[in-house]
């Protein structure tokens, strides 16, 4: 099963849980976390090949539905559900093809859409990185610069490198992803049915993943689905308008 971080208190309402993006973790929707545990429990969970969660080489959009099916399963049989980007293909998927383990859904700034970009690059980065006797993480950071320039980029890979690890390892299985890459940018020719329970897309209002095609693919499988655009956000709408986005996802799954 993957690792997950189980936080926040118990209510009569089933739990809600969280599925994170390409490259991130559990803890990257920390304060989502905080702002739903008030009042719920809530599961975030590390996507297999990510985190602390095993590694496989199928990294399918099926494959990752029925991890988050087997921990809903463990948590009583139904939850709302919650997925960013790869996560929220994850969670799509899973409301398609086991709509019963799905109470409320909610989508954070991707579709059910086959996306033209590619993320290897990042990977490359990765990869390229030497390891060798890294004691500190600002270290691993300028090492990380000659391949990344982005500083932000580069402070969210870092979160998923082990440096306890003799010798420092990324937790990502970098392999499978970069075989997986075509997979994880597009989307499954099947299923073509709707989850006809209540739904909410978030998009960033600088984030080019929901433009008119993105909205009409949503439509055709969530008829039920509300798209809500977040302004001054991008695709990690979370982090950059955080307490927006917190109360949006809390008033919806109340």
């Amino acid at each position: 099963m993957l690792n997950m971080i189980v936080t926040g208190v118990d209510s009569d309402q089933p739990p809600v849980l969280l599925a994170h993006g390409l490259f991130g973790s559990g803890r990257n929707l920390g304060g989502l976390a905080r702002r739903l545990g008030e009042t719920r429990r809530v599961i975030a969970v590390d996507m297999r090949n990510h985190g602390d969660s095993f590694h496989d080489t199928d990294h399918s959009y099926p494959a990752l539905a029925s991890d988050l099916a087997e921990v809903i399963e463990a948590y009583g049989g139904q939850a709302d559900v919650l997925g960013h980007s790869m996560g929220g293909k994850a969670a799509m998927m899973l409301a398609l093809t086991r709509p019963e383990l799905v109470r409320r859904l909610v989508v954070m700034d991707i579709a059910p859409f086959a996306y033209g970009h590619n993320q290897a690059g990042h990977i490359d980065a990765m990869e390229a990185t030497e390891l060798a006797e890294l004691r500190l993480r600002s270290e691993a950071d300028a090492r990380l610069a000659e391949h990344v320039v982005d500083a932000g980029v580069r402070a969210f890979l870092l979160q998923s490198l082990d440096l306890k690890a003799d010798p420092p390892r990324w937790k990502f299985n970098l392999v499978a992803l970069r075989d997986q890459m075509p997979l994880l940018v597009g989307w499954p020719e099947a299923p073509r049915g709707t989850f006809a329970g209540p739904a909410l897309f978030l998009a960033g209002e600088t984030s080019d993943y929901c433009q008119a095609p993105q909205r009409e693919a949503i439509h055709s499988h969530f008829p039920q689905a509300e798209i809500r655009m977040i302004s001054g956000a991008g695709h990690w709408l979370h982090a950059d308008r955080p307490a927006e986005v917190a109360e949006a996802v809390a008033d919806f799954l109340a």
